[in-house]
């Protein structure tokens, strides 16, 4: 058990009781693009509220031994199994809710998609059809920068979710043309996949805080399933949850449902990964890793002078030839 102190100490270092939770791209965080990450550093503490975030923040074994022994105590008491399977069940109307509460307001568009995943680009004098799926798609937050940003005609973006909600807002999109991109409702979970295309017809997939919502039994079926579709050489660009993440330590105790995978006050779910979790799941299902990085991240909140330490992980896994 931690000692009263300690948990003080680490619940001051973190912050996490006066902030709300929140991904890379919500509409609370950030000043705008970011440069790609990695690239930004705290070399004087002192310069810790020029910026709102700084990359690669190393923690000390103190502060990563109390993480790790938050999240075992917010996971002593686990959800009951029925109300784990009413979850899993509604998780379609859930995110429906979700979005029909935010609508297009919750997320920042992801201008960063083309610093940090250059592939997606076509190469300049392409002529070949490029076919792109965003699985996740919410309301166009990757699919429409896309779009507006590649001007090739042979550039095609489709883009389906879990929630009807969030489809139907996508296309509601001025920037929404079904001769550059199609949405559609798919659950990814189910053993067929409605979708718009055979399979080894696509080039690139896109997995932006998606993966996270997934059941971890099911992890595997997804990334099976999107092998069958690339073609060979095709790219899945991942980034997700990092263990030990702000959004992780301050979940409370009933709310795991299993190992790292926690249920949100508004029923919607996250799972947190390991480097090690992303390479069973993906090379397990046939991929070759390509990249794989963890991003430590501090971001600050340069008007109330909070810190919030979080941990993603960016990863690029490739179908062989």
């Amino acid at each position: 058990m931690l000692s009263r102190l300690s948990l003080n100490r680490i619940l001051l270092r973190l912050n996490f009781s006066k902030i709300h939770w929140m991904d890379s791209e919500s509409s609370s965080s950030g000043d705008g693009p970011r440069p790609q990450f990695g690239n930004r550093h705290l070399r004087n503490p002192d310069d810790v509220f020029q910026h709102n975030a700084w990359d690669d923040v190393q923690w000390d074994e103190e502060q990563q031994e109390h993480a790790k022994k938050m999240v075992e105590q917010n996971s002593e008491v686990r959800m009951c199994v029925d109300e784990a399977q009413r979850i899993e069940a509604e998780a379609g109307h859930l995110w429906d809710k979700f979005y029909g509460i935010h609508q297009n307001r919750f997320f920042k568009d992801r201008q960063w998609l083309f610093t940090e995943f250059p592939e997606l680009l076509p190469k300049e004098g392409n002529q070949e059809r490029i076919n792109v799926l965003e699985v996740g798609c919410g309301v166009g937050n990757s699919v429409i920068p896309l779009v507006r940003t590649v001007a090739d005609p042979n550039f095609f973006v489709y883009a389906c979710d879990f929630s009807e909600t969030a489809v139907k807002l996508l296309q509601q999109e001025d920037s929404y043309d079904e001769s550059r991109c199609k949405g559609f409702v798919c659950d990814v979970t189910a053993e067929e996949w409605p979708t718009p295309f055979p399979p080894l017809s696509l080039d690139h997939v896109l997995l932006v805080f998606m993966l996270s919502a997934v059941h971890p039994d099911n992890m595997g079926h997804v990334a099976r399933q999107l092998f069958n579709y690339l073609k060979p050489g095709g790219m899945v660009f991942f980034r997700d949850y990092g263990r030990y993440d702000l959004a992780q330590l301050r979940f409370k105790k009933g709310k795991c449902i299993t190992d790292n995978f926690y249920m949100r006050g508004d029923g919607t779910r996250a799972y947190f990964f390991t480097k090690e979790d992303l390479r069973r799941i993906f090379c397990e299902a046939g991929f070759q890793e390509e990249q794989m990085l963890e991003d430590r991240r501090l971001q600050v909140n340069r008007g109330q002078k909070l810190k919030m330490y979080r941990v993603w992980i960016q990863a690029k896994f490739r179908k062989p030839m």
